[in-house]
């Protein structure tokens, strides 16, 4: 019973302090989660040849509280030391529950109106698709979408990922997220 009890208050804090999101979810109508990414996912550089277009994504609701969404684009394989993000956009409204496929362009022009994409590891303020080194194993690309309690999160225009993510972080109510692999 003592047991019972403490497991249950553990779990309460943690759902408490980590976001449980409960039926607060992710998809995408054209990358299904544990499935290679499609050659319009695929960076179109350093060696890759792809299409670099950010997906279509839909999520649902946000939690009790949520006022503003941010999404995250991240290879934890990549060999840098600190993995590589893809692709951070922060101050999506809460009434906003879905990208088009595309909106992750450098104008940002398919994007809901105040929604900032920030610099990511290639440098740009846009959608950057998978380019793992030649013969790596497939790596894993996290898409999520983050429930925030905050409006706007207020950084720098240049701000790193790094720095955003804390805010993200800090803000955050909970997530959700799916996974896409991509090798070459």
């Amino acid at each position: 019973m003592f047991r019972a009890r403490i497991s249950l208050i553990i779990f309460f804090c943690l759902a408490t302090t980590v976001g449980y999101a409960g039926d607060f979810t992710l998809t995408s109508p054209t990358i299904k989660s544990g499935a290679f990414l499609p050659e319009e996912q695929v960076f179109n550089g350093f060696g890759c040849s792809g299409k670099n277009l950010s997906p279509a994504l839909k999520w649902t609701s946000g939690l009790k509280g949520t006022k503003s969404y941010a999404i995250t684009v991240y290879d934890p394989d990549a060999p840098t030391g600190s993995g590589w993000w893809h692709w951070v956009l922060y101050n999506i409204p809460a009434n906003v529950n879905e990208l088009a496929t595309g909106a992750g362009d450098p104008t940002g022009k398919l994007l809901p109106s105040g929604v900032i994409q920030g610099r990511t590891d290639f440098g740009t303020h846009a959608f950057g698709g998978a380019c793992p080194p030649q013969g790596d194993k497939p790596h894993p690309y996290i898409f999520t979408v983050y429930a925030l309690k905050i409006e706007k999160i207020e950084v720098p225009a240049d701000s790193s990922a790094a720095l955003i993510g804390y805010m993200i972080i800090a803000n955050s109510l909970g997530k959700a997220s799916f996974t896409a692999m991509y090798g070459r």
